[in-house]
C-alpha cells in the first residue's frame, strides 16, 4: 500500500462522511449483488454497515500521521475480513459473490470519499496515490477473506470426510452377520 499521509483536514473530512458513506456501500450491495439482498436486511444490515464504517476507519487511520493504535486496529480488521470469509462459507455465499461485494463496496466509497478529499484540498497527485491506497486496502481484505472461505470449505471437507468414514465402518460393522 502507497505511503501517502493525508492531512488531518483532509482525514476529518472524509471521518464526517462515514456514516453516511457506509450506508451508501450497503444499499449499493444489496442492489448490485443478489446474494446479499437477504443477508442485509434487517439487524444484519445495520452490523454489517458498521462494519464497513470500522474498515473504512481503518484505512484512513492508515493515512494519517497521528492515528493512534493503528496497528491493533489493522491486525483486528484483518482477522475481521479472515473471519468474515469463513461465515460467508458457512452461509453458502460464494466468493464470487463476495468479491463482488468488495468492488461494490470499494467503488461506492471511493467515489464518495474521493469527493470529500478534493473539497479538503488534496492535489491530483495524493487523489491518484489516495485510490491507489482504497484499492490496495479492498485488494488486501478480499485477499483476507478469500483465504477464510478456502479455510473454512477445506476445514468443513475434511469434517464431512471423516463422519463419512465412520458411517461407512459402522455400516459396514453392522452389516455383518453375527455367528450363533
Amino acid at each position: 500500500m502507497t505511503t501517502l499521509e493525508l492531512t488531518e483536514r483532509a482525514i476529518a473530512a472524509m471521518k464526517e462522511r462515514l456514516p453516511e458513506v457506509s450506508g451508501d456501500v450497503v444499499a449499493a450491495v444489496v442492489a448490485e449483488v443478489p446474494s446479499y439482498r437477504r443477508a442485509f436486511s434487517g439487524s444484519m444490515g445495520d452490523t454489517i454497515q458498521s462494519a464497513v464504517e470500522l474498515a473504512l476507519e481503518g484505512f484512513l487511520d492508515r493515512l494519517s500521521p497521528h492515528a493512534p493504535g493503528e496497528e491493533l486496529k489493522a491486525d483486528a480488521m484483518r482477522q475481521g475480513s479472515y473471519d468474515l470469509g469463513r461465515g460467508e462459507a458457512r452461509s453458502g455465499r460464494t466468493t464470487d459473490a463476495l468479491l463482488s461485494a468488495y468492488r461494490v463496496g470499494a467503488r461506492v466509497a471511493w467515489l464518495e470519499l474521493s469527493g470529500a478529499a478534493v473539497a479538503a484540498g488534496l492535489t491530483s497527485d495524493q487523489i491518484a496515490a489516495f485510490a491507489d491506497g482504497v484499492f490496495a486496502y479492498i485488494d488486501e481484505l478480499s485477499a483476507l477473506s478469500v483465504a477464510g472461505h478456502n479455510d473454512e470449505l477445506e476445514t468443513t471437507g475434511r469434517v464431512q470426510e471423516r463422519l463419512r468414514e465412520r458411517l461407512a465402518r459402522l455400516l459396514l460393522t453392522s452389516a455383518r452377520p453375527m455367528r450363533s
